[in-house]
């Protein structure tokens, strides 16, 4: 187990706030397209990826830049499955 420092800090705190962004902007903005349930779940899975954040973190990981990274990439993959298989529409 690393030890944080400076730096893994400072790129856990860019991590941190490109995450919420991500939660705030797509994940709150999928309610113009996903039905309720899928807006539930992918706000109970942007939570579960945001305790990884934190606990990756506090261990003084490198890899807490890839935990926004994921939360997009799922976002997309959900609402687009959601358009193409489901026919959710804006």
């Amino acid at each position: 187990m690393t030890r944080p420092n400076a730096g893994t800090w400072v790129v856990a705190g860019l991590a941190g706030v490109a995450h919420a962004v991500i939660g705030v902007v797509f994940y709150a903005a999928s309610g113009l397209v996903a039905p309720l349930w899928a807006i539930v779940l992918l706000g109970l899975w942007w939570l579960v990826l945001a305790v990884v954040l934190v606990r990756l973190a506090r261990r003084g990981s490198w890899w807490t830049p890839v935990v926004p990274l994921i939360a997009f990439g799922t976002w997309w993959a959900a609402l687009t499955a959601g358009e193409q298989a489901l026919g959710w529409t804006a």
